[in-house]
């Protein structure tokens, strides 16, 4: 009989694996579409900060030359963010403050105020009657936030042959490559800020 942590720690990472969330959210989705609370002609864009469970104290700078291998170091949270970075990305992806405890949560003072670790919860939203057509979350940082759209997109139009013909979002939406993909490679029409750089030095 296995001991209570190893049966506590297989039981919540087998619930994490699973795509139970994703599989009830889909069911409570097709449920409004054939309520007819969908109309899948324009969808609006936006990220939640979430604060993220993570000690204030338990953070390094990201730059900072980081033993790894160090025991104390060996936390789940640490080790699975490792393993879904190879030595090369490692470079490129570590932020400004890294947590110990929460690695993947992103130092920020988005809202105003104090900074503190936190995630982006993504929404894609149906404009007729509000409906979430999809979710994905992503550190709190504007590009990965961006980039979750075309996930967000991707993915209703794989599982429910949806896609939009418009697409509402605030500035940080109005990027060049973001606007070139949906106007170049989704044909859809975007209605968003375009963010001006040109006065930048």
């Amino acid at each position: 009989v296995p001991n209570h942590s190893t049966f506590s720690k297989n039981r919540h990472g087998r619930f994490r694996d699973s795509d139970l969330f994703r599989w009830l959210f889909n069911e409570v989705l097709r449920r409004c579409m054939d309520a007819g609370l969908v109309k899948g002609e324009g969808f609006a864009v936006d990220a939640s900060i979430i604060k993220a469970d993570a000690s204030r104290q338990r953070g390094v700078p990201g730059d900072e030359q980081i033993n790894w291998s160090d025991p104390a170091l060996s936390t789940r949270a640490v080790r699975e963010y490792l393993e879904g970075l190879d030595e090369e990305a490692l470079a490129e992806t570590l932020p400004k403050r890294l947590s110990l405890t929460d690695p993947q949560a992103r130092w920020t003072a988005a809202p105003g105020g104090p900074a503190f670790y936190a995630y982006s919860t993504n929404y894609l939203i149906d404009t007729e009657h509000g409906v979430i057509m999809d979710v994905e979350p992503t550190p709190a940082h504007r590009t990965a936030e961006v980039e979750s759209t075309k996930t967000m997109i991707d993915r209703v139009e794989a599982q429910f042959d949806i896609k939009p013909e418009r697409l509402i979002g605030d500035t940080a939406y109005g990027t060049a490559p973001m606007l070139a993909w949906m106007v170049e490679e989704k044909d859809i029409e975007p209605h968003v800020p375009v963010w001006d750089k040109t006065e930048r030095k």
